[in-house]
């Protein structure tokens, strides 16, 4: 395989997404309130397992499938645009979802089955006959739940041996339904494509102005509903930070309201940076014991 064919390989892979699960399981780690002396292989190989191998996959499954779509929205990617010729986007997404395999079935049998749950839910989110991205409902939903709360219940699974805490199981679903909102913001890019193929994004069912302040409510409510955890947990200096930074998250949404589409990538690296630092200061809290 040449020079460009490698390059385009690994585009499709999109590394600059595997940042939200491997960030995702650290909180798990650290949530765990383990130590991570003597464990630092099963942490790499996690790290690893969240974001280039599963994540990767599951990027390039969507690639494939999406290749159509692409062509309209985004006719530069690897496949539409030709750089990665015949079924080799296909055999990428599949070699990456082997090698996740092997690798999970290193770590332990609750990571292989956390894996085994996970690349399915990548498959079924993009590929025929289920494609559950042709609803954003359910679709997002999905991508939520593979994105955080699996890499964080899989942290704290490697590092207890052991079913997480129901907090922790708590904390880590109520992050993936917020990420839910943060999933809504990225398929504004592709509206145009997804009118004419009759994929319904939620920007493409209720309209972008919708479908901006619906991304914004569902991203606040699971983080209210964290601070008062936390609060009742008696962690009140933690839920104050989460509380600060969900403040400054509602400073940045109206300039997202205003201009949705302009500014929804904008949205992502501010907003969303302020949600996921919110993570690592609930996974602190959990990680330092709270009350029953």
């Amino acid at each position: 395989m040449n020079t460009i064919a490698l390059s385009a390989g690994l585009e499709i892979l999109k590394p600059i997404t595997w940042f939200a699960p491997m960030w995702a399981f650290m909180c798990g780690v650290v949530s765990s309130g383990q130590p991570t002396e003597g464990r630092w292989w099963l942490i790499a190989g996690g790290v690893a397992l969240s974001g280039p191998l599963v994540c990767g996959a599951s990027q390039a499954v969507n690639d494939w499938y999406d290749r159509h779509v692409d062509a309209i929205n985004e006719p530069h990617r690897p496949i539409p645009s030709g750089r990665l010729p015949g079924k080799s986007g296909y055999f990428i997404a599949l070699g990456a979802t082997i090698l996740s395999l092997a690798v999970a079935a290193l770590l332990g049998v609750t990571v292989l089955v956390i894996a085994v749950v996970a690349l399915a839910a990548a498959w079924a989110y993009s590929a025929p006959p289920l494609r559950l991205k042709s609803n954003g409902w359910y679709g997002n939903s999905a991508v939520g739940l593979c994105y955080e709360g699996l890499p964080w219940f899989t942290g704290a699974a490697v590092m207890t041996g052991a079913f997480p805490d129901w907090r922790i199981v708590l904390v880590a679903l109520l992050y993936s339904a917020g990420a839910h909102g943060i999933m809504t913001l990225n398929d504004f890019k592709s509206v145009e494509g997804d009118l004419k193929l009759g994929l319904a994004s939620l920007p493409a069912q209720l309209g972008v102005d919708r479908a901006a302040r619906l991304a914004c409510w569902v991203m606040a409510l699971p983080q209210i509903a964290v601070i008062l955890a936390l609060i009742g947990w008696q962690k009140p200096w933690h839920a104050m930070a989460v509380a600060a930074l969900l403040v400054g998250q509602f400073a940045l949404m109206p300039a997202l309201l205003r201009e949705p589409r302009r500014k929804a990538a904008w949205y992502n690296g501010t907003g969303t940076t302020l949600y996921v630092l919110g993570m690592l200061v609930t996974a602190i809290a959990l990680g330092s014991g709270v009350q029953p």
